[in-house]
């Protein structure tokens, strides 16, 4: 191609993105789905977050990670789904080079986010099952926050580099983004210049944080399996094993899309794009949706709590 015929996007001042390309005469028939998840997201964690900070006899360990759960999935779905809609519904295309880098850097940090709380959310139910009479003395309030501020901060910072090295490229091909939101390989692929070290990073960031947080997990999943068949009824062991159902949904319902999704999109070059880009708008759906369905059926205290404040409105 000829200088002549060609366009320097160096630091382009906006991209334009496609939502879901190939299914553009469909639009306005996902995004009621969409929409409807999006809410039930919305409302479901904002629920949650209020009846905890309602009900004084909540505020422990365990809802502390809950609400911090909740609170990453809004900030993780608002980033992405209100842009999608308006989309949709508004063709509304165009994003600021500055907003699609913050937009790709909270996702990636919030998505890290996610799975570190769900680290947390074992490590709990580890002490709770295996040193049941140590729990409150193990995690105090201030080592709740300590291990919230480590988990916002190590997902902060292996964050930084993807908008870092996306902004460092020419960008001289097209400024068309085939995705709904600033996702990073989707942009950089943009670039002319040579972004193995954007692929390498990702791929490894991904598979590190997964692949420790996994193993964080396996491990105090170990220990709790150990201590609830040395239990010794049946019963006893159900019961015990039933307090973990729930986190072991909230799990399946964050790493499953979510590494399908990545692995996809950077080795699916047979799978149609818009497939690939319907699997990653399950993967910003789906858990905040699952995640305050999962615990608000599983958990007694908070369906308690639900019935009283919805009995209190009708009196």
């Amino acid at each position: 191609m000829s200088d002549s015929n060609r366009t320097d996007f160096t630091n382009p001042s906006t991209f334009i993105l496609l939502g879901i390309p190939g299914l553009e005469a469909a639009h306005v028939w996902i995004s009621i789905p969409f929409c409807a998840m999006y809410t039930i997201a919305i409302l479901g964690n904002f629920t949650i977050l209020f009846i905890v900070k309602r009900e004084p006899s909540l505020h422990g360990p365990m809802f502390y990670f809950l609400c911090m759960l909740a609170v990453t999935d809004l900030v993780m779905s608002a980033f992405t789904l209100p842009k999608l809609l308006s989309i949709f519904w508004f063709n509304s295309r165009q994003i600021s080079f500055s907003a699609c880098l913050t937009q790709m850097y909270f996702v990636h940090s919030f998505s890290g986010m996610g799975s570190g709380v769900l680290v947390a959310m074992a490590f709990d139910r580890y002490v709770a099952i295996c040193h049941p009479l140590r729990h409150s003395t193990i995690l105090t309030n201030s080592v709740v926050a300590t291990i919230g501020l480590a988990v916002v901060l190590r997902s902060g910072i292996l964050a930084l580099p993807y908008p870092l090295l996306v902004r460092q490229w020419p960008y001289c091909r097209t400024n068309i983004i085939s995705h709904f939101y600033c996702e990073h390989i989707a942009v950089v692929k943009l670039a002319c210049a040579d972004i193995s070290i954007n692929s390498y990073y990702g791929l490894s960031e991904l598979l590190s944080v997964i692949g420790m947080d996994v193993f964080f997990i396996a491990m105090s999943y170990t220990q709790i399996l150990r201590a609830i068949f040395r239990l010794p009824t049946k019963n006893a062991r159900l019961k015990t094993f039933g307090t973990c159902i729930s986190h072991l949904c909230a799990i399946s319902a964050l790493y499953l899309p979510d590494l399908l999704s990545s692995l996809m999109l950077r080795f699916g070059h047979n799978v149609p794009l818009h497939v690939l880009i319907l699997i990653t708008c399950v993967y910003h759906l789906v858990p905040p949706v699952l995640h305050p369905i999962i615990y608000g059926v599983r958990n007694k205290q908070i369906q308690d709590r639900l019935f009283q404040l919805f009995a209190y409105k009708e009196t």
